[in-house]
């Protein structure tokens, strides 16, 4: 996911270091947390805009979850 340069220390994405830190079950739990969180607020902060969040959320956790199987 390629984000605005506040997401980027050089060549690498926040995502990417996320995903590397936290390990497969850690970021999976990351995923998790902000699926929740876009779609819990989605009404009252950010509409449309938390829900793709949300879905890119979801996909990255579906990835993590095709790796582990």
């Amino acid at each position: 996911m390629t984000q605005g340069e506040h997401y980027r220390q050089g060549e690498i994405e926040c995502i990417d270091a996320l995903r590397s830190a936290l390990g497969p079950d850690g970021f999976a739990s990351f995923c998790q947390g902000n699926i929740i969180k876009y779609s819990w607020r989605y009404k009252h902060k950010g509409g449309k805009a938390d829900l793709i969040k949300a879905q890119q959320y979801m996909t990255w956790l579906q990835e993590v979850q095709d790796v582990a199987a």
